[in-house]
């Protein structure tokens, strides 16, 4: 595979494009192969719509000068952007962790183009088709980019790392996420750490809260630019953060009055403010920036139904981000308060032990009305007054349609697999 010769035609494309129901005009094509279907197979329809080549790993499939057969497309194409990230020689900021890591990066994002070209992750694509898709993306244009990292078992952060070869990295935090493909949290810290391993070995730089002490921990012998609450050790002192609910940071001489809800978005905040003074962004414009944010896609966003307030978590629930969302939400001034929690999964053997322990944390809460939906937590069922269980979202709606929510905080959390967002159809 003569990757220079693949990456000249790729410069003349537009964009690259694994979808043919998402073809743009003069994009390459990459045929990848998923569980149900050869994408292969695809290849002729790509170019009629537009794609200026394919590239295909099934000569059967070949058409004409316009396709390029090689012997894994995915290897292809991880070639490809990992030969296109060193072609443009940008700086690339790399970030991962249990939870926030989408957050944190449109924060980052978002007060960084107050200055930069930037260009991050679109979504959450970011995984081994993902990230080289974001790498391509870049451009001679890009300043600075920025990529997102998942990882559901060790090995694969390092991989990743190996293709986007960061120059900066930060680890949001290390938490009960993906424990069955882990093994355990030691296993997560473990595989979220190889971040900070593969820039220790190219000395590199990493952003580090000192509040964590997994992160100081894990960064030593790496050149760090850090932040911390009240932590004279810091780079960047953050003087006092509050949420109720909405999130307020207080930094040297300015305060910042975010849309994002809970105590648990702080630190994503603290990150980006960190890696905008970093990078010389003046304050006045890290404020408009991140005070300008408004979060979407089912990620703590506030909204109004009715009567009733309702903090929408939905996107996605581990027992760490289960836990503070809760913690926070119990805080919150006022009464009337409903939590509708949703299964959380690949927790393998752990998971009816994290939701047990979920339904524990909530054992005092008494002003609180808990509705528990999913086998998991129903498994765990037990007698009390304020606790409801449902074993399908159909049993909780079915049981729900009866009921009148009136001037009340709710708060919705769950998995993506729940899609708890349905909820939203019962108020």
């Amino acid at each position: 595979m003569d990757i220079s010769f693949i990456h000249s035609l790729f410069l003349k494309c537009n964009s690259v494009s694994i979808d043919t129901r998402k073809i743009g005009e003069g994009s390459l094509f990459v045929a990848i192969k998923g569980d149900n279907f050869d994408a292969n197979t695809f290849a002729a329809e790509a170019l009629s719509k537009g794609a200026r080549y394919a590239i295909i790993d099934n000569e059967s499939y070949y058409i004409d000068d316009r396709t390029v057969i090689v012997e894994d497309s995915l290897v292809a194409l991880q070639a490809l952007a990992k030969f296109h990230r060193a072609y443009l020689k940008l700086p690339i900021i790399a970030l991962t962790g249990s939870n926030g890591k989408t957050t944190t990066k449109e924060l980052i994002q978002v007060v960084l183009a107050k200055k930069y070209n930037t260009k991050a992750t679109v979504g959450n694509l970011n995984n081994h088709i993902g990230v080289p898709l974001t790498l391509l993306s870049f451009t001679s244009n890009t300043e600075i980019g920025i990529v997102e990292m998942g990882a559901n078992h060790k090995k694969e952060i390092e991989f990743l790392c190996g293709l986007a070869d960061p120059d900066y990295g930060y680890i949001t935090n290390f938490g009960k996420a993906h424990l069955e493909g882990f093994g355990g949290v030691e296993g997560v810290i473990e595989g979220k750490s190889e971040m900070y391993q593969n820039l220790r070995a190219n000395n590199k730089l990493v952003f580090v809260n000192l509040d964590d002490p997994i992160q100081v921990l894990k960064s030593d012998q790496i050149k760090i630019y850090s932040f911390g609450l009240n932590n004279a050790a810091a780079d960047v002192a953050i003087l006092d953060v509050k949420a109720n609910p909405f999130v307020t940071v207080r930094y040297d001489y300015t305060t910042i009055f975010s849309h994002l809800i809970g105590l648990y978005n702080a630190n994503n905040l603290n990150a980006a403010i960190t890696i905008g003074k970093y990078f010389k962004v003046d304050d006045v414009q890290i404020k408009e920036a991140l005070e300008a944010y408004v979060p979407e896609n089912n990620r703590s966003q506030m909204l109004k139904k009715e009567t009733n307030q309702i903090i929408l978590d939905a996107y996605n629930a581990n027992p760490s981000s289960m836990a503070v969302a809760i913690d926070n939400f119990l805080q919150l001034e006022g009464n009337g308060k409903v939590m509708v929690l949703g299964d959380m999964f690949e927790l393998g053997h752990d998971s009816l032990e994290e939701h047990n322990a979920i339904i524990a944390r909530l054992s005092k809460a008494n002003n609180c009305l808990c509705y528990f939906i999913g086998p998991d937590f129903y498994a765990n069922s037990i007698e009390a007054e304020n606790k409801m269980f449902f074993k399908s979202f159909e049993n909780f709606s079915d049981y729900f349609k009866n009921l009148k929510v009136e001037n009340s905080t709710i708060l919705i959390k769950g998995s993506r697999g729940m899609a708890l967002e349905r909820t939203l159809n019962l108020f």
